[in-house]
């Protein structure tokens, strides 16, 4: 099997992440087709940050 053989189907994405793609051209320039700021959003809303996660619990202790 050749390792690469280009995967003839898209990958099933998040609804907000839809039409989002990101390369790297031959310049090592990240090229996105959405914002870095937008992706950035769309990551802290979904995404659990494991070295944040006794940082919340500890602000959360403070604040009772």
């Amino acid at each position: 099997m050749d390792k690469k053989n280009p995967k003839k189907n898209k990958p099933k994405v998040h609804e907000q992440l839809e039409g989002f793609d990101i390369r790297v051209n031959e310049f090592g320039e990240i090229i996105a087709t959405k914002n870095i700021e937008e992706l950035n959003e769309f990551l802290n809303e979904n995404v659990d940050d494991k070295k944040l996660r006794s940082h919340k619990q500890h602000q959360a202790d403070e604040e009772e």
